[in-house]
């Protein structure tokens, strides 16, 4: 083997690693509700489509952090099977999940699973982030849906219609090749993004 294609080998791995540690790093830092760290797992100019918020990283971080620290007491957000398309510094990646929580009211415990779809980019020699979408593959539900309506698979309570048809116009998990982790490169598009935008400036003015 030849030091150029040894070279390439460890500087792939290296890669792999760090974009690794980036996902333990995500869910650390949900899980110890670090803003500081939470931000450091994405590019400034990121979108994360969680489905149920839609914004940039300091957005959906505030976000999360409120509706966490209001919600439950604890929580794991434990990250599983995982599948890397590396193509040079833009990487491709599907990283399962289960969300485990102690709650402050109701049932004692809430939990749910499903996909990070993640498109990452190495700029300046660091990933980070620059597309997320979330994707719930199950839920407790109390009966059996017709379908996996990404609306009724999320432990957060959705107070409007807006906000459910939202995410029901967005990604819904399929299997097949028409799912969203198939999709290169990961796009968000902007008009759900002002969508949700939209909405949160109606309820800002109701209040």
């Amino acid at each position: 083997m030849s030091n150029e294609n040894l070279e390439k080998i460890v500087e792939e791995l290296r890669d792999r690693q760090a974009i690794q540690d980036l996902l333990a790093t995500y869910s650390r830092g949900v899980d110890r509700l670090d803003r500081a760290l939470l931000l450091s797992v994405y590019h400034p100019d990121a979108i994360d489509d969680h489905g149920v918020f839609i914004g940039t990283p300091e957005e959906f971080v505030d976000w999360a952090i409120a509706m966490h620290t209001a919600t439950h007491l604890s929580h794991q957000h434990c990250v599983l099977n995982h599948t890397c398309d590396l193509d040079g510094d833009v990487a491709h990646t599907e990283t399962y999940y289960m969300f485990l929580a102690m709650n402050r009211a109701g049932a004692p415990t809430a939990n749910s699973s499903g996909r990070y779809i993640d498109r990452m980019e190495k700029r300046n020699g660091r990933w980070a982030i620059a597309a997320r979408v979330c994707i719930r593959d199950w839920a407790p539900l109390t009966e059996i849906p017709d379908s996996l309506d990404q609306s009724k698979m999320t432990i957060v309570k959705i107070q409007d219609e807006a906000l459910r048809a939202i995410m029901r116009g967005g990604p819904q998990p399929s299997r097949d090749r028409n799912d969203i982790s198939y999709q290169r490169p990961l796009i968000i598009p902007a008009e759900r993004v002002q969508a949700f935008r939209d909405r949160a400036a109606r309820l800002a003015g109701k209040s």
